[in-house]
């Protein structure tokens, strides 16, 4: 499915094809999986939840969310948050959110 991967360290948003949460802890990192809510669609950013204890280079904040450290992934939820699906936004609408610290 599709997901859109956050590299704050290029300053980069790049579409990447996942299988399920193997994929998001592998392109993450780290197995501490977090996610909140970014979209009206169900969409959720996935980041390390420990980002800032581990000191990961390279920050990131999407609309008011708190920033965070290190690389996320941004994926589409259905069934109550129980599957993952294609994110709905496009990484321009995700873009014109996002903000490089």
């Amino acid at each position: 499915m599709k997901a859109l991967l956050i590299t704050p360290e290029n300053q980069s948003i790049e579409e990447v094809q996942i299988t399920g949460r193997e994929d998001i802890v592998r392109l993450v990192g780290y197995d501490t999986l977090e996610s909140d809510e970014v979209g009206d669609q169900g969409d959720r950013l996935f980041f390390d939840e420990e980002c800032f204890l581990r000191a990961t280079p390279g920050r990131f904040q999407i609309g008011s969310l708190i920033p965070v450290s290190g690389q996320g992934v941004v994926v589409g939820m259905a069934d109550d948050g129980v599957s993952l699906k294609d994110v709905s936004m496009d990484s321009d609408d995700l873009r014109s959110r996002l903000k490089f610290l």
